[in-house]
């Protein structure tokens, strides 16, 4: 009896700590030796990977959804393992993975496209054929026609028209109901805007039914990419099924519509890339299009929304900004004596701009950017490996007290000088840098101007704690008072 105990208090205080061990580093050793046996002097970043199938996912769930203080996750890293080049590895969302996240480490990765393409955490969810999967030629052919579409001064100068009437009676509603749901309120539109300049789709059931599927798309762009019932992945994929058979439907209906001679920058953005060919005279396919109809509103759509919740709710609590913000635009809006502000107005609209660019820098709507790895990196002493994903963590340079003094407090007045070089990185960087930044800020000046005009508001919950998956935003959605002046 007493040999067996004793062998089986050696299993316990000796095997079992010892698996612990390797299941607890499995990934690093795993990986470690992966790249020891493809070059024996190369040396990864700092950092931990995680056990099998989960790596960092569990920490990285602990600091943005259960203690929410999503810095921290970043922040921990340093603490452990120093500044030094902004390099970390990790294993996230189911891949091996570098974590960039100072502003000459991102600036590489972004100024190196060839090494490090852009990548979705799922290509399934955005289409294969969409302008953030496909590369070379055919991502600058899409690249160029799309900011003309809807960066170019004569289509601002459409859009701003197209987007106000909306805005206005969005407000005139809030202010008639009273009681608001931000989160809620501005979603709608927001996506009401973006089905009319991208699918020329006016209010009605299919816009609604349109509303409801990209909710649930965007619910599995960064959840873990399990297919099976249940999981938010699963369900991603369900809903992206019906909006390619929606958007099949109006792709239809345009083609049997006349008048497709017509010059690209009329009409809406799905007649633009029907009409578009490329250098032997080749459209589009059907796919092609849908693909990037259904790209182009998950990066618009939802960021767009967002931040102008979030400016409603830092200018509620910003009495300061909120009274500089009137005094510009009562001003603008006694000299013009117009309902609605053309772009050369929006240009005079300095202060507007500021709190714009406050408002996206402190809001963090995307903290990480994902980028593939085509080849082999060294970069300052460190391997970035073939085959592995760089997570290009902005976030944390937005909020770092060296890039910004008092980073998490809303300061328009900050943008009195310009940023310090690298720090401002909301749109991403080099030739993958956001296509429709522009209009993001056009829709949110004008946002402004008419809010600032006629309208007050309180926050219900002003000490309302902050979600941060799959976006951040207030647990109660902003509830507020919304009523005109």
């Amino acid at each position: 009896m007493a040999p067996a105990v004793a062998w089986w208090c050696a299993v316990a205080l000796g095997v079992v700590p010892l698996l612990v061990q390797l299941i607890w580093y499995w990934n690093d050793l795993k990986f470690w030796a992966l790249l020891r046996w493809r070059s024996k002097n190369a040396k990864l970043p700092p950092g931990y990977m995680g056990p099998p199938f989960f790596g960092e996912m569990l920490s990285f769930l602990w600091y943005f959804k259960v203690v929410r203080q999503p810095d921290d996750f970043i922040s921990s890293k340093i603490r452990r393992y120093g500044d030094g080049v902004g390099l970390y590895r990790s294993h996230l969302l189911g891949s091996p993975t570098i974590i960039a996240c100072s502003p000459t480490t991102n600036k590489f990765i972004f100024q190196s496209p060839d090494s490090f393409p852009l990548h979705w955490p799922s290509l399934e969810l955005v289409g294969k054929s969409s302008i953030g999967s496909v590369h070379g030629k055919q991502h600058l052919r899409l690249r160029n026609f799309i900011k003309n579409a809807i960066n170019h001064p004569s289509a601002l100068r459409r859009i701003a028209s197209a987007v106000q009437p909306r805005i206005v009676d969005s407000l005139r509603f809030w202010a008639e109901k009273g009681a608001i749901r931000a989160s809620d309120e501005t979603k709608k539109v927001t996506f009401d805007n973006t089905c009319k300049v991208f699918v020329g789709l006016d209010p009605g059931p299919l816009a609604e039914e349109l509303d409801r599927c990209f909710v649930g798309l965007l619910g599995g762009v960064r959840a873990y990419p399990l297919n099976f019932p249940g999981t938010a992945f699963r369900h991603a994929l369900q809903c992206r099924e019906k909006l390619i058979a929606m958007f099949r439907g109006e792709l239809e209906k345009k083609k049997k519509k006349k008048g497709k001679e017509a010059e690209d920058m009329e009409g809406d953005l799905m007649d633009g890339l029907m009409r578009m060919k490329d250098e032997e005279g080749k459209p589009l396919s059907d796919e092609e299009v849908l693909d990037n109809i259904i790209s182009l509103v998950v990066a618009g759509f939802e960021t767009t929304a967002l931040a102008t919740m979030w400016a409603l709710y830092h200018l509620a609590k910003s009495s300061h900004a909120l009274h500089k913000l009137r005094e510009e635009n009562m001003a603008l809006s006694k000299k013009n004596k117009g309902d609605f502000i053309t772009m050369e107005d929006i240009s005079q609209l300095k202060y507007t701009a500021k709190v714009v660019e406050e408002t996206i820098r402190l809001a963090n709507i995307a903290p990480m950017l994902f980028r593939a790895v085509t080849r082999d990196v060294d970069y300052r002493g460190y391997r970035i490996p073939k085959g592995w994903k760089v997570a290009v963590w902005i976030r944390s340079i937005h909020t770092d007290p060296k890039n910004f003094e008092d980073p998490l407090s809303f300061n328009p007045e900050r943008w009195n000088e310009p940023p310090k070089p690298g720090t401002f990185q909301v749109f991403g960087g080099g030739s993958r840098v956001c296509v429709g930044n522009m209009l993001v800020k056009i829709e949110l000046i004008i946002f402004l101007h008419h809010l600032a005009l006629s309208y007050k508001w309180e926050l219900i919950n002003p000490d309302a704690k902050i979600m941060y998956l799959p976006h951040p935003r207030p647990v109660d959605g902003a509830m507020m008072k919304f009523s005109m002046i």
